[in-house]
């Protein structure tokens, strides 16, 4: 895991042997589910401590400065195969994480993991995000909102900004040209409750370029018609 190490020691992150080793169950186990899952097309070795793990932790860059952090409690909305909520829970055990996957072998797969790695405060819930984010124990809970690559920027933000406490942050994971997408989703943000607080640059020479962090503020309640039932957001984005 050097490659992963040596990024995370620039991100201010300095893995332990114990994290070291649960990185490496992690990937041994992705690879085994891999081959009838389908959980992810990166499986070499150094691609997976990259493209996936240290991927995951550049999020630290968001949230490293949220009141009270890493005792947060975070939710990764549509985690496939546990991106970014696993890696940030064996880089800060603290964080009380919960993983959202409404894909029945993928849940398997997370479960299975929590259980392997033995990852004491995360929850694993099966279910779509239109449905979970309507639910009183999930709604407006969170501190720490992420999604990566699972929709585009107006779409994310109706499937994750009802999960967000007020003066919470919602983090998006990007590999393009955000300009236009944010200016695109504006209307979005501001009907669902939030607002743009920044763009962070991820500048890792392990990571391929235009990699940035969407940071929103959760600045009200989000209006209970949101999120619409299951396809509306995609289908028929805010914009």
């Amino acid at each position: 895991m050097l490659a992963l190490k040596d990024g995370a020691a620039r991100l201010g992150i300095k893995l332990d042997d114990r994290q070291v080793r649960l990185f490496e169950s992690y990937y041994a186990e992705l690879s085994v589910w891999n081959r009838r899952a389908n959980l992810t097309s990166i499986t070499d070795y150094t691609e997976v401590q990259v493209k996936h793990f240290l991927d995951s932790l550049t999020v630290l860059l968001a949230i490293r400065e949220y009141p009270g952090f890493p005792r947060v409690k975070a939710i990764d909305v549509g985690s496939g195969a546990g991106m970014p909520g696993v890696p940030l829970k064996i880089a800060f055990p603290e964080i009380d994480m919960t993983l959202l996957e409404a894909t029945g072998k993928k849940i398997a797969f997370l479960n299975h993991l929590k259980e392997t790695l033995r990852l004491n405060g995360m929850e694993v819930i099966c279910g779509r995000a239109e449905d979970t984010g309507r639910q009183p124990g999930q709604r407006e809970q969170y501190d720490i909102v992420m999604g990566r690559a699972v929709a585009t920027l107006p779409t994310l933000l109706e499937l994750t900004l009802p999960f967000c406490r007020i003066g919470g942050i919602f983090v998006a994971q990007k590999q393009v040209e955000t300009g236009p997408e944010t200016e695109r989703s504006t209307q979005a943000a501001n009907t669902l409750g939030g607002r743009l607080r920044e763009i962070v640059e991820v500048d890792l020479p392990q990571l391929p370029p235009q990699r940035r962090l969407l940071v929103y503020e959760k600045v009200f309640a989000t209006p209970t018609k949101y999120p619409r039932r299951p396809g509306m957001p995609a289908k028929r984005p805010i914009i």
